[in-house]
This record gives C-alpha cells, structure tokens and sequence, in this order.
C-alpha cells in the first residue's frame, strides 16, 4: 500500500494511493498513519480501496508518517559520497539524530537558516519501524519494518562541519526534513537494495544512485542501531546518501533562494521543494 497522509498543516488525515492512482480517505478506517496505526496493521487486513470514499482535487500532502518519535539518520554510508567529501569509508555505521521538529512535507518549502551560506541536498531512502526492535539480529531485521519512503536529508554543512563536530546542529533546522509522499509497505518493495535515486536543483541531475551501493545495507543499519537504542513503532531511520551532493562538487554549490530541488527514489514516489531564504 502506498500510505498517505494530506490536509492543511496539523489538520492532515490518513489517505491511500490506489492502484488506479485515485486518492482514497482512510478516516474512516484509522485515526491517523503514525506508530500506533503501523503496530497493529489488522485495521488493513481485507481492506477494498475501491470501496473506500474519494478524495477530490489536489490537497496539500503532509509527512508520510505522524508523530515520529526518533527520526536517525546514518552518515557515509555510501562509498562514493564518503569520497566526494574527503572522509574515510566508516567501519561501522556513523548514526547521528535529526530533530523531529525538521519534519515537513514532501513539497513543503525548504528554508535556508538565518545566516547560513551552505545549506546542501541530500536523497535518501527512509525506513520507518513497525514494532518494538532491540538487540535485533540482522537475520531479522527486515520484519521490523513497516514501509520505505523519501528522506531529503537537508543539511548545512558549515553548522555540521566547521562548528565543533556536531552534526545534528547542521541536519535539525526547521524544514530540514521532508518525507514522503508515500509511505510504501514493506510487501511493495521487493528489494530494498535495489532501488534507484536521484536530485536535481533547477532541472540540473547532481545525484544518480542506486542503494545497491550502500556500504551499510538496511537490515545490517536497523540491527546496528537497535544495540544502542530501543527503536519504536513509527521511528524514522534514514539510510545516507549517494554521490552528488553540493558539498562534493569542484567547486561546491549550495543551496540559493528561490531554487527547487526535485528528488525521488524508485517506486516511492517524488519530491519537489522551493528554497526560501529565512524571514
């Protein structure tokens, strides 16, 4: 299924994408797409689509998921991009946070910091938890996962590197965080490394990836941060990025007000984001 949430800013309600590619009102069904809804999934056992009420128009689309938790993010995680940026390939997986207050919708406005001069992309494929995981092993790692979607990892990149080495300071800004559009279940996606992504700015391709090059792959990141941390129904991880980031470009390009950035990652949909400048 392809999971959805639309409606004004802290008035969305859970909707379906169907196969006919009509948009369906799952109120009716479920109170929201969040942890709790993501835990116990009887509500989709059986459930019809085509009998369910169609959505008219073209509503604003929110963050995939509510209520996220923890929202982990996993740093170089992919070889070229580790490269690009002049950091040694990790022996084990870089895991940092960014605040859940970066969430926002997938076509929601991106908004350059007061003050920053290198605010930066970054595609990612995005797993959200299904049930309670600790101390999982990678063997089962899979089946603690309720579905994938689009992560633009926003980053600034003078806040994350040149300001004492923390990262979630340079990854948290407000708007820093659009998923979705979907949430794709688990059953939808045959191979979690095997799917394809990419961002342009302005119409220009900077990333072409592919998570088959991961250095980490998922069931290996959601067993390895479950031996640090209960991960919950509802917690986002997001899994790193490819090559192609404005910070790996010669020279780098950053992020200017008024450009729009278009990412996607196969069979999870696209995102599109207008940079504004902070007022």
């Amino acid at each position: 299924m392809k999971l959805m949430r639309v409606g004004e800013p802290g008035r969305e309600r859970p909707a379906l994408l169907g196969n006919d590619g009509l948009l369906r009102d799952l109120s009716g069904v479920v109170q929201d797409i969040n942890g709790a809804a993501l835990a116990d999934m009887s509500w989709a056992q059986n459930l019809d689509a085509n009998r369910l009420p169609a959505i008219e128009g073209t509503p604003r689309i929110g963050p995939c998921v509510n209520s996220i938790g923890k929202f982990v993010a996993i740093g170089l995680n992919y070889a070229d991009h580790a490269a690009e940026t002049g950091a040694p390939i990790p022996d084990e997986p870089i895991v940092f946070m960014k605040a859940t207050s970066s969430i926002v919708g997938p076509n929601s406005d991106v908004i350059i910091p007061k003050g920053s001069t290198k605010t930066d992309w970054e595609v990612e494929l995005g797993v959200v938890i299904a049930r309670e995981a600790r101390y999982v092993e990678k063997a089962d790692a899979l089946e603690y996962i309720a579905g994938y979607c689009v992560v633009n990892d926003v980053s600034e990149r003078a806040y994350q590197l040149e300001m004492g080495g923390q990262w979630i300071k340079g990854k948290s800004a407000d708007t820093f965080g659009p998923i979705g559009p979907w949430l794709v279940t688990r059953d939808e996606v045959r191979d979690p490394q095997d799917l394809y992504l990419w961002l342009e700015v302005d119409g220009h391709r900077y990333q072409n990836g592919s998570t088959r090059t991961m250095i980490f792959d998922v069931a290996t990141i959601v067993s390895y941060v479950s031996q640090f941390m209960s991960l919950q129904p509802g917690d986002l991880i997001t899994t790193g990025t490819p090559p192609g980031v404005g910070l790996g470009q010669k020279p780098a390009v950053f992020l200017q007000p008024g450009q729009i950035m278009r990412l996607g990652v196969e069979g999870l949909g696209e995102q599109m984001q207008r940079v504004v400048a902070y007022e």
